[in-house]
């Protein structure tokens, strides 16, 4: 596993995450008491859950990298 981990996530901050070939970049909103996090991505201003873009496991180039 390459880039962050989610333990070092934070609120505000622009990540890039790297999954099954699929390219998301959200910010982080909010950080829930389950460890989940609440993402909005940054293109769309769609709103979701960190958990469900990896809800089907984390493939060989998965990676999360925090944007300038």
């Amino acid at each position: 596993m390459k880039g962050l981990s989610f333990d070092v996530l934070r609120v505000g901050k622009r990540y890039k995450l790297i999954n099954f070939g699929e390219v998301n970049e959200f910010v982080v909103e909010y950080i829930l008491a389950n460890g989940d996090f609440n993402v909005k991505n940054i293109h769309t201003l769609e709103r979701y859950l960190l958990k469900d873009l990896i809800k089907y496991g984390k493939g060989n180039d998965f990676e999360i990298r925090e944007l300038e």
